[in-house]
């Protein structure tokens, strides 16, 4: 029996007098972290006393008791880390693997674009990763898909208008729009990316951007059509320009993109206030070895910035921009997330707390419970694989196909001419994407140059933004046998030479794991040992960096299910 509304007053009224009552301390407080040095967000500077916690709010800082006290004396108490713009897609694992990797890091919260898994499921994708996050220890916030497709080249498992996402703004945990790729669009005034935004500020939502170098003119046009921040300045002449103009700049530094040493000099007490931090893409490699958010404050920390700004960045900023106004400080009414550190130049984290309940220690995290996700969206997710057993006739093409040139160390690509076929002794490979979702029989065929491939094949079905099959292969044989695999384990990254050599299955939606973000790595990493064993480039990374080739917004060449594309003169070739 449901909760009369008169209950839920009078549990309230009794909970918020409990929060009064620690507060002024005629009741011990739930928790007290004792003799605290803590980062005081508001006044800038490292205050002293007891921090104390009643109902998962700080009640004040003084003198406290508590049921449970905690004596930080000698080190620093933060607030918790926000991720301000993050795929959790990208990891490769299930959110619950995810909180469990960032909570030893001192992330307590993120901010979600579930662009990948919408691309696959379209609106079942949100709501599983609405459900796969529900009552996690790291609060997920999301900003709904503003572009699925990413571009109408695209072959995805749904297309998304306004319409389509507008009931989920309703959702408590939906803060706004995600990032608009569509600049082109928007500064047109074309109807579809216009009126996602219309919808978004009817419901009072923000609007987040990606306009890498857009200048003059058509950056008013993005900014004044209601789009409020950009995470793809890559320099410091392109997020002043933003900043000058009103946008918050979203200092990304992940797997993909790393653009803090560019941006550094932003965090200084003329620019700082606009900034915040976030990861974009984070691999599971990365999360391991490096962390999340508290790898780029001791990141920022040595390149000179104020451990101070560098700590408000990363989370005080980011939740003021959301409208999350009860984290990211350390003050009566705010949330009981804590990061203890031992001290701003090793920046060890000991201790993280959610909501005043300790949730890792020295590394290590606390058991997670499973989030009940509906039987529907379990068997959706494990079922997006709709495509007939491949041959190597589909990708065999005789005509002259268009060879895009990797360019060493970036994912943007040259023009290498046209090839009739595969030349392992020049590095000319086959490089095709297969339509995956609704068994079109669409391949695109082209050639690659860069990649050092020498035998058998990759393919992946990671490859942005429709996460379509890609592969890349010495014969058409290898190329079908690798696809056909991938389609097998429904959805992975997979090594072909004559057989499988490696592979990591990848079962949610063909994009993420259901497997420990441990033994995900350690599969990950033994298949880029493998890949790099057969030839590729030793500077590159085999499947993340072939996943860009598909994504026909980056120029200058790459492939889609209808074959080589001139991102530049937006033609086919």
């Amino acid at each position: 029996m449901s909760e009369s509304y008169a209950g839920k007053i009078n549990r309230k009224l009794q909970k918020k007098r409990r929060i009064i009552n620690a507060a002024a301390g005629r009741e011990p407080a739930d928790l007290v972290l004792k003799n605290a040095s803590y980062v005081n967000v508001f006044s800038n500077e490292i205050c002293q006393g007891d921090i104390a916690v009643a109902e998962g709010l700080i009640v004040g800082m003084g003198s406290y008791s508590g049921k449970t006290e905690d004596d930080c004396g000698g080190k620093i108490v933060l607030p918790g880390f926000l991720d301000a713009h993050i795929h959790l897609e990208s990891s490769l694992v299930s959110p619950r693997e995810f909180a469990r990797a960032v909570l030893p890091h001192g992330t307590t919260t993120v901010v979600t674009d579930p662009h990948e898994i919408a691309n696959v499921m379209g609106t079942d994708g949100i709501e599983f990763m609405l459900q796969a996050t529900e009552g996690l220890p790291v609060d997920v916030r999301f900003m709904l898909p503003s572009c699925v497709p990413a571009t109408p080249l695209d072959e995805s498992g749904a297309a998304l208008d306004y319409r389509a996402i507008d009931s989920f703004y309703d959702h408590p945990r939906v803060q706004g729009l995600a990032e608009m790729m569509n600049f082109v669009g928007i500064i047109a005034g074309d109807d579809q990316p216009v009126e996602k935004i219309v919808a978004s500020q009817a419901h009072h939502k923000k609007i987040d951007g990606h306009a890498p170098d857009l200048q003059g003119n058509d950056l008013n046009a993005y900014i004044a059509a209601g789009v409020y921040s950009d995470h793809e300045c890559h320099d410091l002449q392109d997020a002043i320009a933003k900043l000058e103009r009103g946008q918050f700049i979203m200092i990304r530094d992940g797997t993909a993109a790393r653009n803090l040493e560019a941006l550094a000099p932003l965090l200084c007490d003329k620019y700082a206030e606009r900034c915040m931090f976030c990861t974009d893409d984070k691999h599971p490699n990365d999360l391991l070895e490096k962390g999340h958010i508290d790898y780029i404050v001791k990141k920022a920390i040595a390149l000179g910035a104020d451990p101070i700004t560098a700590v408000k960045v990363a989370c005080h900023n980011a939740a003021r921009y959301f409208l999350l106004n009860n984290r990211g400080a350390i003050a009566p009414g705010y949330l009981g997330d804590f990061v203890i550190i031992d001290n701003f130049q090793d920046f060890n984290i000991r201790r993280v707390y959610k909501k005043g309940v300790l949730m890792a220690e020295n590394g290590v995290p606390r058991e997670i419970p499973e989030p009940k996700i509906e039987p529907y969206l379990l068997e959706r997710a494990y079922d997006t694989f709709h495509l007939q057993t491949l041959a190597p006739e589909d990708f065999a093409d005789h005509r002259p196909r268009g060879i895009i040139g990797m360019v060493p160390g970036e994912i943007t690509t040259v023009d290498a001419g046209y090839s009739d076929r595969i030349d392992v002794e020049y590095d000319v490979l086959k490089i095709a994407v297969v339509e995956r979702h609704k068994n079109t029989r669409h391949i695109g065929v082209g050639y690659l140059q860069g990649y050092g491939l020498k035998s058998g094949a990759v393919a992946t079905s990671i490859s942005h933004d429709s996460h379509n099959i890609i592969v890349v292969g010495c014969t058409d044989a290898d190329c079908a046998a690798a696809a056909n695999h991938v389609a097998e384990l429904g959805g992975g990254i997979v090594v072909w030479d004559g057989g499988v050599k490696a592979e990591v299955p990848l079962p949610i939606a063909g994009i993420m794991s259901d497997r420990p973000l441990l033994e995900v790595n350690e599969a990950l990493e033994a298949a880029k040992a493998t890949a790099h064993a057969l030839g590729v480039s030793q500077d590159i990374d085999p499947f993340m960096t072939l996943s860009f080739m598909a994504l026909p917004v980056i120029p200058s060449l790459r492939i889609t299910t209808r074959g080589v594309f001139d991102v530049t003169s937006q033609n086919y070739i």
